[in-house]
């Protein structure tokens, strides 16, 4: 049967802070669900909002999480474990930045970094049971994404070795959340190793065609890279477990392209914006996603450089509803439709 797809939904990392209503899980969501918002989606490292390894444990503790978010009106749609996933994999050019992303204690010890991140995924499987969730979001990480560009040459099998290890190192994970019945929606997005179709593809290769790993479609990674983002749907739907709605725009100049010149995002070629004030085709892709039958959530992720946050996240939620398209029932010529008569089927064809 097709379904509507559900929302709309707001990711609250980009929210989350000291000041109320943004410091506590009861606030944000009251707060979200007085802008329209029917459902959150949670980022599992910030403690403010909540507790991961507990959520993995404690059924009941999770029970209390949905009850909050009923309270206030709203839904969970997904946890999301973006910088645990991130540290999965993490080249050495980038070790003091992603620290910032683990507790001190693994801190100078990538080792143990890594070790921390493989826990915490895990429980983000068994966390999501708790909750009965079905699909979480999620980074892949990188180790091949500083020699994106072939300059110099690369050596041979280099791409291969770092698929491979990236695969080594997901497969297990991703077996958890098999045993939990949760699909992990990688976001296909630059710095990951994961950045689009083709490598998506050789990823889902070297986790031997994992039925966890999945996609969380977000257009604005895409159109910053120039990419068919329509044609992407034709091509992964089946995988897409989960949707930022996100919007951006390119403005290539005679002095930048995709790469935007190291310049800061207010000053860049391509750069993020707030719903409806990008480029991006939303009509297009809710019909594509309602085509493929995307039951899911359509989820506002907001990273605009020009835009007040809170005032892209007003605009967002009717911006979502708007563009939901509710699934008919009926054929629009359904009141022409006769009725079936086999010997009237074999007439029209002279047989």
């Amino acid at each position: 049967m097709p379904t509507t797809m559900k929302g709309p939904g707001l990711f609250l990392a980009q929210f989350a802070g000291d000041a109320a209503p943004f410091n506590s899980l009861a606030s944000i969501t009251k707060w979200a669900a007085g802008l329209g918002y029917k459902g959150v989606q949670i980022p599992t490292w910030d403690g403010r909002l909540f507790d991961l390894k507990k959520a993995a444990s404690s059924k009941a503790y999770c029970d209390e999480v949905k009850g909050i978010c009923a309270d206030a009106g709203v839904a969970i749609t997904e946890l999301s474990t973006h910088l645990q996933g991130q540290l999965v994999a993490v080249h050495p050019a980038y070790d003091a930045q992603m620290d910032g992303f683990a507790p001190p204690s693994v801190h100078d010890n990538p080792k143990a970094r890594q070790k921390w991140a493989v826990e915490q995924m895990k429980f983000g499987a068994k966390a999501s049971r708790n909750l009965g969730l079905n699909a979480l979001v999620s980074f892949t990480g990188s180790l091949a994404f500083p020699y994106l560009y072939p300059f110099p040459q690369r050596p041979a099998g280099l791409i291969e070795e770092a698929f491979g290890e990236l695969g080594k190192r997901w497969k297990p994970i991703l077996d958890v959340y098999e045993d939990n019945g949760v699909d992990v929606g990688y976001e296909i997005h630059p710095s990951e190793d994961v950045f689009d179709g083709a490598t998506f593809e050789m990823f889902l290769d070297a986790v031997g065609g994992h039925k966890r790993c999945n996609i969380n479609y977000d257009p604005s990674h895409f159109l910053l890279q120039q990419l068919d983002y329509l044609e992407f749907i034709d091509i992964y739907h089946e995988r897409i477990k989960a949707f930022h709605v996100k919007d951006a725009e390119f403005n290539p100049t005679g002095r930048q392209g995709v790469y935007s010149g190291y310049q800061g995002w207010v000053n860049r070629a391509g750069r993020f914006r707030s719903l409806g004030d990008g480029q991006v085709d939303f009509s297009g892709i809710f019909s594509k996603l309602t085509q493929y039958n995307y039951d899911s959530w359509a989820v506002l992720e907001w990273e605009c450089c020009l835009k007040h946050p809170e005032d892209g996240a007003a605009e967002g939620a009717p911006f979502i509803q708007h563009h939901i398209i509710r699934v008919t029932e009926k054929a629009f010529d359904d009141f022409a439709a006769g009725t079936t008569d086999k010997k009237l089927l074999r007439a029209m064809m002279g047989i």
